[in-house]
């Protein structure tokens, strides 16, 4: 659309026909007398938005539709309060990183003038400090410029949460259409380094470590895998880039201790997309004793204080420059089928120990579980087994806070999610204790009408702290929390319920959840019968 330069509007509406043209359909917020002008444009450009009822439930919400559609999450929150409240999401989406936006309102002046509505010492600096960065943008083509520069860096960079705040004077007065859509800039592919496509055919034992940046081109990775006779580890964020009939796939089971020895009978490691970090690995180091190759496109990645090489690369061009060096390549690998399966086993064994009980709901549940599900999880202990032992089928369709690992991440991420997919199913999974954080985006699910299965794991306390306090030899403390009737709280909120008593009774209910005319909380837990 060409923007017209002489029909000026209030910049809040501007800013509403800019993101509309730049691909923007879906907005998460809440208005407020001090943004209520970036209000002014939204139904005028035609795009949707959710009411949430809290901010933290709208920052979730856009990371959630950012993971699912590939395209920024846009939120819309007041000064002072409503930036604080969005701060936990920016924090998720930063450590995971995820493209979303934050547009704040914010005071004209706080340095003469105290005792404001909504007034904070340094409202800017507070967002810098969980998201990529944070401006001001003092008139219309400040605001302009970084929406632009944020949308640009999402599109060619490691993408992350960004924070504009402008002031209410500003959002109020007359401001021209924003400038025509640029061109998208190109991102740089270049080749491989010179030998390195060599030295991969050359190992006898290779393993690749798969991350959430890992999914450029997948079926060029699997090819890459199968012609090399590589093994492989995922992250959680790089689930389904590798398919679960691969039988030298050992899953994403890298939090496993033993994970450190498999990974050292490797003579070659080559590691795309992923940070190693502890919310992958769980220890500090990854274990491989032979060399190790870092294919990224974040300098801050590459330049870790780890024994590697680093090849600075969007992992599609990775992988499609290593196929074509790979024409005719015969594979004599060191590993095979047998020896994965029964670490595999192994692992989950390890698993299930750890965590009783759960293994075998989640298998229930992914035995009806559609393979273009997008499920979100929550820091619950159910997400912990499922995360390890759950195979999926495609990259992309698992979400864990992993990062900042906060709780109340899953139902309003889902919501999001689900907005993102209309008519494709979307899963929340959370538990008992995590679901209260956010609970009340049930009321915007139950709004938008969204047919999406809430399986609430109900353990009825804290029961990773209260297992890693015994572990510490601390006298649990503060660990078990009164619990509402989650059955009559869903209802009181106008959404369906069940609570199976059976295996067979839960998978019924996530198949009826999904043709349902809105969100369902199905109520589980560890006693139900087989």
């Amino acid at each position: 659309m060409t923007a017209d330069k002489n029909h000026t509007r209030p910049l809040g509406a501007q800013i509403s026909h800019m993101l509309k043209s730049r691909g923007v359909d879906t907005i998460f917020g809440i208005p407020g007398v001090h943004n209520q002008e970036m209000y002014r444009g939204i139904e005028e450009a035609g795009i949707t938005h959710v009411l949430a009822r809290h901010e933290q439930g709208a920052g979730f919400m856009a990371d959630g539709y950012a993971r699912a559609s590939g395209r920024p999450g846009v939120a819309y929150v007041i000064t002072g309060p409503g930036l604080c409240n969005i701060m936990t999401p920016m924090g998720q989406a930063y450590s995971d990183s995820v493209s979303v936006l934050v547009l704040s309102s914010c005071l004209d002046e706080t340095a003469a003038y105290r005792g404001q509505l909504h007034q904070m010492l340094d409202q800017r600096a507070a967002g810098d400090t969980v998201c990529d960065w944070s401006y001001e943008a003092r008139d219309a083509q400040a605001a302009y410029g970084l929406i632009d520069r944020a949308m640009a860096e999402f599109a060619t960079q490691r993408p992350r949460s960004k924070h504009i705040q402008v002031p209410i004077a500003a959002l109020e007065a007359e401001a021209p259409a924003a400038p025509e859509v640029p061109t998208p800039p190109a991102r740089s592919h270049g080749d491989l380094p010179g030998g390195l496509a060599q030295r991969i055919m050359g190992a006898k034992k290779p393993m690749f470590v798969l991350g959430g940046g890992a999914r450029g081109d997948v079926e060029a990775l699997r090819n890459a895998l199968k012609t090399l006779g590589a093994a492989s580890f995922v992250t959680t964020a790089g689930k389904g880039s590798v398919g679960s009939d691969d039988p030298l796939h050992f899953g994403s089971y890298l939090p496993r201790p033993d994970s450190a020895a498999v990974i050292k009978g490797a003579d070659l490691v080559v590691a795309v997309g992923t940070e190693l970090a502890e919310v992958d690995l769980w220890r500090r180091e990854l274990g491989n004793s032979g060399p190790l190759i870092r294919v990224d496109i974040c300098p801050e990645v590459l330049s870790q204080p780890i024994n590697s090489e680093a090849v600075m690369m969007e992992s599609g061009a990775f992988f499609r420059a290593l196929n074509q060096s790979l024409e005719g390549h015969q594979a004599k690998t060191g590993w095979t089928a047998q020896e994965v399966k029964a670490t595999r086993a192994r692992f989950r064994a390890e698993v299930d120990a750890e965590r009783p009980g759960i293994a075998r709901v989640a298998d229930a549940l992914r035995e009806v579980m559609p393979d273009d599900a997008m499920i979100y999880t929550d820091m619950t202990q159910f997400a912990y087994v499922s995360v390890e032992l759950w195979d999926i089928e495609q990259p992309g369709h698992w979400h864990h806070p992993a990062g900042f690992g906060t709780l109340g991440y899953a139902m309003p991420a889902a919501i999001g999610g689900a907005m993102a997919r209309p008519g494709k199913p979307t899963v929340a999974i959370a538990g008992d204790y995590g679901f209260q954080y956010t609970v009340q985006e049930l009321g915007a699910a139950v709004e938008m009408k969204l047919p999406l299965p809430i399986l609430l794991w109900d353990n009825q306390k804290l029961k990773e702290i209260e297992d890693s306090m015994v572990g510490a030899q601390i006298a649990p403390n503060s660990v078990i929390a009164h619990n509402p009737d989650f059955v009559a709280l869903a209802k009181a909120y106008g959404a369906r319920a069940e609570a199976p008593k059976t295996l067979g009774e839960l998978q019924n209910a996530l198949t009826a959840a999904f043709e349902a005319d809105g969100p369902t909380v199905i109520y589980m837990t560890g006693d139900m019968a087989d």
